[in-house]
Protein backbone atom coordinates (compact mmCIF):
# COMPACT_ATOMS: atom_id res chain seq x y z
CA UNK A 1 0.00 0.00 0.00
CA UNK A 2 1.49 3.66 -1.31
CA UNK A 3 2.40 5.50 2.65
CA UNK A 4 0.97 8.79 2.12
CA UNK A 5 2.77 11.82 1.96
CA UNK A 6 0.12 14.08 3.92
CA UNK A 7 -0.79 14.10 7.50
CA UNK A 8 -4.22 12.56 7.91
CA UNK A 9 -7.12 13.56 10.30
CA UNK A 10 -8.56 10.58 12.53
CA UNK A 11 -12.29 11.11 11.50
CA UNK A 12 -15.74 12.68 11.05
CA UNK A 13 -18.41 12.52 13.31
CA UNK A 14 -22.12 13.19 12.70
CA UNK A 15 -25.58 13.24 14.10
CA UNK A 16 -29.11 13.60 13.72
CA UNK A 17 -32.02 13.98 16.55
CA UNK A 18 -35.68 14.43 15.23
CA UNK A 19 -38.64 15.84 16.83
CA UNK A 20 -41.17 13.61 15.18
CA UNK A 21 -40.19 9.88 16.36
CA UNK A 22 -42.29 8.56 12.56
CA UNK A 23 -39.34 10.47 10.72
CA UNK A 24 -36.20 8.85 9.81
CA UNK A 25 -32.57 10.04 10.61
CA UNK A 26 -30.45 7.69 8.25
CA UNK A 27 -30.87 9.27 5.47
CA UNK A 28 -29.22 12.45 6.52
CA UNK A 29 -27.02 11.29 8.68
CA UNK A 30 -25.53 9.10 5.55
CA UNK A 31 -25.19 11.84 3.31
CA UNK A 32 -23.61 13.78 6.02
CA UNK A 33 -21.25 11.20 6.22
CA UNK A 34 -20.62 11.70 2.20
CA UNK A 35 -20.03 15.32 3.13
CA UNK A 36 -17.07 14.20 5.98
CA UNK A 37 -15.35 11.78 3.96
CA UNK A 38 -12.11 13.75 3.56
CA UNK A 39 -11.87 13.30 7.25
CA UNK A 40 -11.58 9.15 6.85
CA UNK A 41 -11.54 6.54 4.38
CA UNK A 42 -10.34 3.92 6.29
CA UNK A 43 -13.99 2.79 7.89
CA UNK A 44 -17.72 3.68 7.99
CA UNK A 45 -20.71 3.71 10.30
CA UNK A 46 -24.41 4.28 11.65
CA UNK A 47 -26.03 3.51 14.92
CA UNK A 48 -30.11 4.53 15.17
CA UNK A 49 -32.21 4.58 18.11
CA UNK A 50 -35.73 3.78 18.16
CA UNK A 51 -38.07 3.06 20.64
CA UNK A 52 -35.21 2.84 22.51
CA UNK A 53 -33.30 0.38 21.41
CA UNK A 54 -30.19 0.84 19.24
CA UNK A 55 -29.13 -0.81 15.85
CA UNK A 56 -25.94 -0.21 13.99
CA UNK A 57 -24.11 -0.98 10.89
CA UNK A 58 -20.16 -0.77 10.10
CA UNK A 59 -18.11 -1.78 7.84
CA UNK A 60 -14.46 -1.01 6.21
CA UNK A 61 -14.27 0.94 3.20
CA UNK A 62 -15.99 4.17 1.95
CA UNK A 63 -19.59 5.54 2.91
CA UNK A 64 -20.93 4.76 -0.72
CA UNK A 65 -19.31 1.11 -0.34
CA UNK A 66 -20.13 0.27 2.83
CA UNK A 67 -23.41 1.15 3.23
CA UNK A 68 -26.29 0.01 0.41
CA UNK A 69 -29.89 0.36 0.09
CA UNK A 70 -30.61 -2.53 1.65
CA UNK A 71 -28.19 -2.12 4.30
CA UNK A 72 -30.17 1.62 5.06
CA UNK A 73 -33.45 0.02 4.68
CA UNK A 74 -32.98 -1.75 8.08
CA UNK A 75 -31.68 1.33 9.76
CA UNK A 76 -34.35 3.44 10.43
CA UNK A 77 -34.90 5.51 13.70
CA UNK A 78 -35.64 9.51 14.44
CA UNK A 79 -32.50 9.68 15.94
CA UNK A 80 -28.81 8.03 14.61
CA UNK A 81 -25.16 9.12 14.74
CA UNK A 82 -21.97 8.28 12.02
CA UNK A 83 -18.59 8.06 11.56
CA UNK A 84 -15.74 8.04 9.18
CA UNK A 85 -12.50 6.69 10.54
CA UNK A 86 -8.62 7.00 9.61
CA UNK A 87 -6.50 5.27 11.91
CA UNK A 88 -3.86 7.63 14.01
CA UNK A 89 -4.98 5.37 17.33
CA UNK A 90 -5.76 1.42 16.82
CA UNK A 91 -5.02 -0.54 13.53
CA UNK A 92 -7.43 -0.44 10.90
CA UNK A 93 -9.67 -3.53 10.87
CA UNK A 94 -13.27 -3.75 11.34
CA UNK A 95 -12.84 -4.28 15.47
CA UNK A 96 -12.16 -0.33 15.97
CA UNK A 97 -14.90 0.98 13.03
CA UNK A 98 -17.23 3.04 14.66
CA UNK A 99 -19.51 3.80 16.42
CA UNK A 100 -19.15 1.49 19.21
CA UNK A 101 -22.30 0.58 21.00
CA UNK A 102 -23.10 -0.51 24.45
CA UNK A 103 -26.55 -2.68 25.37
CA UNK A 104 -26.89 -3.25 29.08
CA UNK A 105 -30.39 -3.37 31.26
CA UNK A 106 -29.75 0.92 31.76
CA UNK A 107 -30.23 1.39 27.98
CA UNK A 108 -28.56 1.13 24.79
CA UNK A 109 -25.79 4.22 24.09
CA UNK A 110 -24.00 4.67 21.25
CA UNK A 111 -20.28 6.89 20.73
CA UNK A 112 -18.62 8.55 17.79
CA UNK A 113 -15.53 10.16 19.02
CA UNK A 114 -12.50 12.07 16.56
CA UNK A 115 -9.81 12.91 17.98
CA UNK A 116 -6.64 11.09 20.74
CA UNK A 117 -6.99 10.46 24.46
CA UNK A 118 -3.13 10.43 25.89
CA UNK A 119 -3.77 9.12 29.03
CA UNK A 120 -6.55 6.24 27.36
CA UNK A 121 -4.04 3.49 28.24
CA UNK A 122 -4.03 4.36 31.89
CA UNK A 123 -8.13 4.47 32.08
CA UNK A 124 -7.76 1.05 29.71
CA UNK A 125 -6.14 -0.28 32.08
CA UNK A 126 -7.98 0.43 35.38
CA UNK A 127 -11.10 -0.52 33.47
CA UNK A 128 -9.47 -3.85 33.20
CA UNK A 129 -8.67 -4.41 36.63
CA UNK A 130 -12.55 -3.68 37.38
CA UNK A 131 -13.00 -6.76 34.83
CA UNK A 132 -14.42 -4.63 31.88
CA UNK A 133 -13.45 -6.40 28.59
CA UNK A 134 -12.34 -4.60 25.11
CA UNK A 135 -12.84 -5.73 21.99
CA UNK A 136 -10.82 -3.09 19.86
CA UNK A 137 -7.73 -0.85 20.28
CA UNK A 138 -9.43 2.40 20.15
CA UNK A 139 -9.51 5.27 22.42
CA UNK A 140 -13.32 5.74 21.27
CA UNK A 141 -14.29 1.98 23.21
CA UNK A 142 -12.56 3.65 26.52
CA UNK A 143 -14.79 6.57 26.12
CA UNK A 144 -18.22 4.26 25.98
CA UNK A 145 -17.13 1.81 28.75
CA UNK A 146 -16.31 4.57 31.01
CA UNK A 147 -19.89 5.60 30.28
CA UNK A 148 -21.11 2.65 30.75
CA UNK A 149 -19.65 2.24 34.22
CA UNK A 150 -20.90 5.31 35.67
CA UNK A 151 -24.54 4.90 33.79
CA UNK A 152 -26.63 4.19 36.61
CA UNK A 153 -25.65 7.73 38.38
CA UNK A 154 -27.49 9.01 35.10
CA UNK A 155 -26.86 9.69 32.09
CA UNK A 156 -25.54 13.68 32.90
CA UNK A 157 -23.65 13.04 35.81
CA UNK A 158 -21.75 9.60 33.97
CA UNK A 159 -20.50 11.74 30.55
CA UNK A 160 -19.37 14.69 33.09
CA UNK A 161 -17.95 12.07 35.27
CA UNK A 162 -16.26 10.40 31.92
CA UNK A 163 -15.01 13.96 30.51
CA UNK A 164 -13.52 14.70 33.45
CA UNK A 165 -11.76 11.91 33.55
CA UNK A 166 -10.31 11.80 29.95
CA UNK A 167 -7.45 14.02 28.43
CA UNK A 168 -6.32 15.08 24.94
CA UNK A 169 -8.17 15.76 22.31
CA UNK A 170 -12.23 14.75 21.07
CA UNK A 171 -15.21 15.83 19.41
CA UNK A 172 -17.48 13.34 21.02
CA UNK A 173 -21.28 12.60 20.03
CA UNK A 174 -23.14 10.33 22.05
CA UNK A 175 -26.79 8.35 21.08
CA UNK A 176 -29.06 7.30 23.39
CA UNK A 177 -32.52 6.18 23.38
CA UNK A 178 -33.92 9.38 23.96
CA UNK A 179 -31.36 11.89 23.08
CA UNK A 180 -28.42 12.94 21.68
CA UNK A 181 -25.20 14.48 23.43
CA UNK A 182 -22.32 16.51 21.91
CA UNK A 183 -19.26 17.31 24.30
CA UNK A 184 -15.52 19.09 22.54
CA UNK A 185 -12.45 18.94 24.64
CA UNK A 186 -11.57 22.09 27.01
CA UNK A 187 -9.12 23.07 23.92
CA UNK A 188 -11.17 22.90 21.37
CA UNK A 189 -8.52 20.86 19.47
CA UNK A 190 -11.22 19.17 17.64
CA UNK A 191 -13.90 21.11 15.78
CA UNK A 192 -18.00 19.98 16.03
CA UNK A 193 -20.72 22.46 15.36
CA UNK A 194 -24.45 22.68 16.12
CA UNK A 195 -27.11 22.81 13.03
CA UNK A 196 -30.51 22.64 12.41
CA UNK A 197 -33.02 21.88 10.05
CA UNK A 198 -36.96 21.46 10.11
CA UNK A 199 -37.50 19.77 13.53
CA UNK A 200 -34.05 18.04 13.48
CA UNK A 201 -30.80 19.18 15.19
CA UNK A 202 -27.56 18.01 14.19
CA UNK A 203 -24.12 17.67 15.03
CA UNK A 204 -21.31 17.65 12.68
CA UNK A 205 -17.09 17.94 13.05
CA UNK A 206 -17.68 20.46 10.07
CA UNK A 207 -20.46 22.84 9.23
CA UNK A 208 -20.21 21.88 5.42
CA UNK A 209 -21.73 18.31 6.15
CA UNK A 210 -24.97 20.54 7.58
CA UNK A 211 -24.76 22.75 4.64
CA UNK A 212 -24.95 19.11 2.82
CA UNK A 213 -28.29 18.02 3.98
CA UNK A 214 -29.58 21.65 3.90
CA UNK A 215 -29.41 21.99 7.28
CA UNK A 216 -29.12 25.73 9.21
CA UNK A 217 -25.16 26.11 10.91
CA UNK A 218 -26.62 27.44 14.43
CA UNK A 219 -22.85 27.81 16.13
CA UNK A 220 -19.72 25.93 16.64
CA UNK A 221 -19.83 24.07 20.06
CA UNK A 222 -17.31 25.79 22.44
CA UNK A 223 -14.21 24.03 23.91
CA UNK A 224 -15.54 22.69 27.12
CA UNK A 225 -19.24 22.44 26.28
CA UNK A 226 -21.56 19.93 26.35
CA UNK A 227 -25.17 20.01 24.47
CA UNK A 228 -28.06 17.48 25.53
CA UNK A 229 -30.67 17.41 22.53
CA UNK A 230 -33.94 15.09 23.45
CA UNK A 231 -37.69 16.06 23.02
CA UNK A 232 -38.21 18.23 25.75
CA UNK A 233 -35.69 20.72 25.35
CA UNK A 234 -32.09 21.64 24.32
CA UNK A 235 -29.79 22.05 27.29
CA UNK A 236 -25.71 22.92 27.70
CA UNK A 237 -23.35 23.83 30.21
CA UNK A 238 -19.52 24.14 30.33
CA UNK A 239 -17.91 21.17 32.14
CA UNK A 240 -14.81 22.47 32.80
CA UNK A 241 -12.59 25.42 34.32
CA UNK A 242 -11.64 28.13 31.64
CA UNK A 243 -8.67 26.55 29.52
CA UNK A 244 -6.71 28.51 26.24
CA UNK A 245 -7.91 27.35 22.88
CA UNK A 246 -5.86 25.72 20.88
CA UNK A 247 -7.79 24.51 17.74
CA UNK A 248 -5.73 22.23 15.44
CA UNK A 249 -4.58 25.05 13.09
CA UNK A 250 -4.13 22.02 10.16
CA UNK A 251 -7.73 22.65 10.13
CA UNK A 252 -7.76 25.53 8.18
CA UNK A 253 -4.26 23.90 6.17
CA UNK A 254 -5.23 20.67 5.17
CA UNK A 255 -8.15 19.13 6.83
CA UNK A 256 -11.46 20.74 6.30
CA UNK A 257 -13.04 21.36 3.55
CA UNK A 258 -12.58 24.86 1.96
CA UNK A 259 -16.60 25.07 2.21
CA UNK A 260 -16.47 24.81 5.72
CA UNK A 261 -16.79 27.40 8.37
CA UNK A 262 -14.65 26.39 11.89
CA UNK A 263 -15.09 28.80 14.58
CA UNK A 264 -15.70 31.99 12.56
CA UNK A 265 -13.13 31.12 10.88
CA UNK A 266 -13.81 30.53 6.51
CA UNK A 267 -11.84 27.94 5.65
CA UNK A 268 -11.46 29.13 1.93
CA UNK A 269 -10.96 32.52 3.20
CA UNK A 270 -7.88 31.54 5.71
CA UNK A 271 -6.04 29.45 2.62
CA UNK A 272 -6.52 32.29 0.03
CA UNK A 273 -5.02 34.63 2.90
CA UNK A 274 -2.31 32.06 3.36
CA UNK A 275 -1.25 32.38 -0.15
CA UNK A 276 -1.50 36.64 -0.08
CA UNK A 277 0.92 36.34 3.11
CA UNK A 278 3.25 33.87 1.72
CA UNK A 279 3.79 35.91 -1.73
CA UNK A 280 4.51 39.11 0.82
CA UNK A 281 6.56 37.01 3.18
CA UNK A 282 8.52 35.20 -0.26
CA UNK A 283 8.13 36.66 -3.75
CA UNK A 284 9.75 35.77 -6.68
CA UNK A 285 9.32 36.77 -10.49
CA UNK A 286 7.32 34.32 -12.36
CA UNK A 287 5.07 33.92 -15.05
CA UNK A 288 2.09 31.37 -13.56
CA UNK A 289 0.95 30.16 -10.36
CA UNK A 290 -0.26 27.14 -9.65
CA UNK A 291 -1.60 24.89 -6.53
CA UNK A 292 -1.50 21.54 -5.87
CA UNK A 293 -5.17 20.04 -5.40
CA UNK A 294 -6.83 20.75 -3.33
CA UNK A 295 -6.10 22.76 -0.52
CA UNK A 296 -3.07 24.45 -2.38
CA UNK A 297 -5.26 25.78 -5.18
CA UNK A 298 -7.03 28.53 -2.45
CA UNK A 299 -3.56 29.85 -1.39
CA UNK A 300 -2.34 29.98 -5.16
CA UNK A 301 -5.20 32.01 -5.73
CA UNK A 302 -4.39 34.66 -2.89
CA UNK A 303 -0.78 34.22 -4.08
CA UNK A 304 -1.05 35.06 -7.82
CA UNK A 305 -3.88 37.92 -6.35
CA UNK A 306 -1.09 39.59 -4.56
CA UNK A 307 1.86 38.98 -6.61
CA UNK A 308 -0.04 40.21 -9.88
CA UNK A 309 1.19 36.81 -11.28
CA UNK A 310 -1.36 34.55 -13.51
CA UNK A 311 -3.11 31.63 -11.91
CA UNK A 312 -3.20 28.83 -14.11
CA UNK A 313 -4.72 25.05 -13.24
CA UNK A 314 -1.22 23.11 -14.26
CA UNK A 315 -1.79 19.97 -12.23
CA UNK A 316 -4.70 17.67 -12.53
CA UNK A 317 -5.71 15.46 -9.67
CA UNK A 318 -6.83 11.56 -10.40
CA UNK A 319 -10.87 12.00 -8.33
CA UNK A 320 -10.07 7.83 -8.12
CA UNK A 321 -6.46 7.77 -6.05
CA UNK A 322 -6.92 7.80 -2.62
CA UNK A 323 -5.21 6.32 0.38
CA UNK A 324 -6.72 2.60 0.00
CA UNK A 325 -4.74 2.33 -3.84
CA UNK A 326 -2.41 0.02 -3.87
CA UNK A 327 0.47 -0.62 -5.71
CA UNK A 328 1.31 -3.67 -6.33
CA UNK A 329 5.36 -3.30 -6.55
CA UNK A 330 7.89 -1.34 -5.78
CA UNK A 331 8.36 0.23 -9.20
CA UNK A 332 4.63 1.95 -9.21
CA UNK A 333 5.29 3.15 -5.60
CA UNK A 334 7.61 4.98 -6.66
CA UNK A 335 5.53 6.09 -9.89
CA UNK A 336 2.95 7.14 -7.24
CA UNK A 337 2.36 10.38 -7.66
CA UNK A 338 2.56 10.28 -11.37
CA UNK A 339 -0.86 8.28 -10.73
CA UNK A 340 -2.09 11.11 -8.48
CA UNK A 341 -0.97 13.93 -10.38
CA UNK A 342 -0.46 15.01 -13.84
CA UNK A 343 0.38 18.21 -15.23
CA UNK A 344 -1.25 20.04 -18.30
CA UNK A 345 1.88 20.68 -20.48
CA UNK A 346 0.37 23.53 -22.34
CA UNK A 347 0.13 25.33 -19.61
CA UNK A 348 3.80 25.26 -17.87
CA UNK A 349 5.98 24.60 -20.58
CA UNK A 350 8.69 27.41 -20.71
CA UNK A 351 7.21 29.50 -18.25
CA UNK A 352 8.71 30.53 -14.65
CA UNK A 353 6.30 28.12 -12.14
CA UNK A 354 5.29 29.09 -8.92
CA UNK A 355 3.74 25.53 -7.26
CA UNK A 356 1.79 26.11 -3.75
CA UNK A 357 1.21 23.13 -1.47
CA UNK A 358 -0.54 23.03 2.52
CA UNK A 359 2.52 20.65 3.35
CA UNK A 360 5.72 18.88 3.10
CA UNK A 361 5.91 16.01 5.29
CA UNK A 362 8.13 13.07 3.67
CA UNK A 363 9.02 15.29 1.00
CA UNK A 364 8.38 12.14 -1.70
CA UNK A 365 5.12 14.02 -3.29
CA UNK A 366 6.70 17.36 -3.51
CA UNK A 367 9.98 16.04 -4.93
CA UNK A 368 8.09 14.00 -7.56
CA UNK A 369 5.79 16.96 -8.25
CA UNK A 370 9.05 19.33 -9.14
CA UNK A 371 9.86 17.08 -11.27
CA UNK A 372 6.89 16.06 -13.66
CA UNK A 373 6.73 19.73 -13.87
CA UNK A 374 10.64 19.90 -15.21
CA UNK A 375 9.49 17.17 -17.63
CA UNK A 376 6.79 19.35 -18.49
CA UNK A 377 8.49 21.85 -20.01
CA UNK A 378 8.70 24.59 -16.63
CA UNK A 379 11.67 26.47 -17.05
CA UNK A 380 11.68 27.23 -13.48
CA UNK A 381 9.74 26.08 -10.54
CA UNK A 382 9.61 27.63 -6.58
CA UNK A 383 7.76 25.98 -4.72
CA UNK A 384 5.75 27.50 -1.86
CA UNK A 385 4.34 25.81 1.20
CA UNK A 386 1.37 27.58 2.98
CA UNK A 387 2.10 25.95 6.53
CA UNK A 388 5.11 26.01 8.63
CA UNK A 389 7.70 23.39 8.47
CA UNK A 390 6.36 20.16 9.73
CA UNK A 391 9.05 18.99 12.84
CA UNK A 392 7.43 17.42 15.16
CA UNK A 393 4.89 15.12 15.90
CA UNK A 394 1.28 15.43 16.58
CA UNK A 395 -0.61 13.56 19.83
CA UNK A 396 -4.24 14.92 19.01
CA UNK A 397 -5.43 13.06 16.35
CA UNK A 398 -3.23 13.42 13.95
CA UNK A 399 -2.16 10.70 11.91
CA UNK A 400 2.19 12.11 11.81
CA UNK A 401 5.29 9.91 11.32
CA UNK A 402 8.00 9.62 13.80
CA UNK A 403 10.46 12.78 13.80
CA UNK A 404 13.15 10.81 11.78
CA UNK A 405 10.60 10.55 8.86
CA UNK A 406 9.84 14.49 8.48
CA UNK A 407 11.76 15.56 6.32
CA UNK A 408 11.63 19.43 7.45
CA UNK A 409 13.36 17.73 11.16
CA UNK A 410 16.37 16.93 9.64
CA UNK A 411 17.26 19.28 6.97
CA UNK A 412 17.22 23.07 6.97
CA UNK A 413 15.37 24.91 4.14
CA UNK A 414 18.45 24.91 1.80
CA UNK A 415 18.91 21.42 2.29
CA UNK A 416 15.08 20.73 1.60
CA UNK A 417 15.25 22.87 -1.30
CA UNK A 418 18.51 20.55 -3.34
CA UNK A 419 16.62 17.82 -1.99
CA UNK A 420 13.45 18.61 -4.14
CA UNK A 421 15.12 19.81 -7.29
CA UNK A 422 13.46 23.62 -6.68
CA UNK A 423 15.15 26.66 -7.71
CA UNK A 424 13.51 28.29 -4.74
CA UNK A 425 11.67 26.64 -1.60
CA UNK A 426 9.69 28.89 1.45
CA UNK A 427 7.62 28.40 3.90
CA UNK A 428 4.83 30.50 5.61
CA UNK A 429 5.97 31.83 8.85
CA UNK A 430 4.17 31.47 12.44
CA UNK A 431 2.91 34.35 12.21
CA UNK A 432 1.90 34.66 8.71
CA UNK A 433 -0.30 31.25 9.04
CA UNK A 434 -1.58 33.18 12.70
CA UNK A 435 -2.40 36.27 10.95
CA UNK A 436 -3.86 34.67 7.97
CA UNK A 437 -6.01 32.89 10.59
CA UNK A 438 -6.72 35.81 13.07
CA UNK A 439 -5.71 38.98 11.21
CA UNK A 440 -3.17 40.37 13.58
CA UNK A 441 0.50 38.41 13.90
CA UNK A 442 1.39 36.69 17.06
CA UNK A 443 -2.36 35.44 17.95
CA UNK A 444 -3.05 32.80 19.51
CA UNK A 445 -6.14 30.42 20.05
CA UNK A 446 -3.97 27.33 18.22
CA UNK A 447 -2.38 24.34 18.29
CA UNK A 448 0.90 24.21 16.56
CA UNK A 449 2.73 21.62 18.18
CA UNK A 450 3.23 19.78 14.92
CA UNK A 451 5.83 23.46 14.23
CA UNK A 452 7.21 24.74 16.94
CA UNK A 453 6.67 21.57 19.26
CA UNK A 454 4.90 23.60 22.21
CA UNK A 455 1.45 21.56 22.74
CA UNK A 456 -1.60 22.05 25.07
CA UNK A 457 -1.47 19.46 27.08
CA UNK A 458 1.51 17.54 28.51
CA UNK A 459 2.66 14.86 26.56
CA UNK A 460 5.42 12.20 27.57
CA UNK A 461 7.70 11.53 24.83
CA UNK A 462 6.49 9.91 20.86
CA UNK A 463 4.93 6.93 21.92
CA UNK A 464 1.70 7.08 21.44
CA UNK A 465 1.03 3.61 23.30
CA UNK A 466 3.14 4.83 26.72
CA UNK A 467 1.55 8.78 26.91
CA UNK A 468 0.56 9.31 30.16
CA UNK A 469 1.21 6.74 31.96
CA UNK A 470 2.14 8.60 35.39
CA UNK A 471 -1.51 10.09 35.16
CA UNK A 472 -3.34 9.25 38.54
CA UNK A 473 -7.11 8.27 37.01
CA UNK A 474 -9.54 10.72 38.41
CA UNK A 475 -13.33 10.59 38.09
CA UNK A 476 -14.71 13.38 39.98
CA UNK A 477 -18.47 14.03 39.49
CA UNK A 478 -19.38 17.63 38.29
CA UNK A 479 -20.03 19.00 41.23
CA UNK A 480 -24.09 19.73 41.20
CA UNK A 481 -24.96 19.64 37.50
CA UNK A 482 -28.21 20.80 37.66
CA UNK A 483 -26.51 24.50 38.42
CA UNK A 484 -24.71 24.23 35.24
CA UNK A 485 -27.32 23.41 32.80
CA UNK A 486 -29.26 25.88 31.23
CA UNK A 487 -31.08 26.51 27.68
CA UNK A 488 -28.93 27.42 24.95
CA UNK A 489 -29.22 31.09 23.99
CA UNK A 490 -30.09 32.54 20.98
CA UNK A 491 -31.40 29.08 19.65
CA UNK A 492 -35.45 28.94 19.56
CA UNK A 493 -36.72 25.90 22.14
Amino acid sequence: MYQSDKLHEECGVFGVFLDDPQKDATPLVYYGLFSLQHRGQESAGIAVAKDFTIECRRGMGLVGEVFSPDILSQLQGPAAVGHVRYSTSGTSCIENAQPFVSRSKLGPIAVVHNGTLTNAPVIRELLEDAGIGFSSSSDSEVIINLITKNYKKGLEKSLTDTIQSIKGSYALVVLTGDALIGARDPNGIRPLCLGKLDGAWILASESCAIDAVNGEFVRDIEPGEMVIINHDHVLSFTFSEKTPRALCAFEYVYFARPDSVIDSIDVYEARVRMGDILSRESSVEADLVIGVPDSGIPAAIGYGRAADIPFGLGIVKSKYVGRTFIFPNQELREKAVSVKHNVIKSEVKGKRVVIIDDSIVRGTTSRRLVSILRKAGACEVHFRVCSPPVRFPCYFGIDTPHRRELISNMNSVSELCASLGADTLAFISVDGLLEALTGKRGGNGFCLGCFVGEYPLHVLGEDKTALETSVTYNCVAHPDVSNYITKLKSIPG
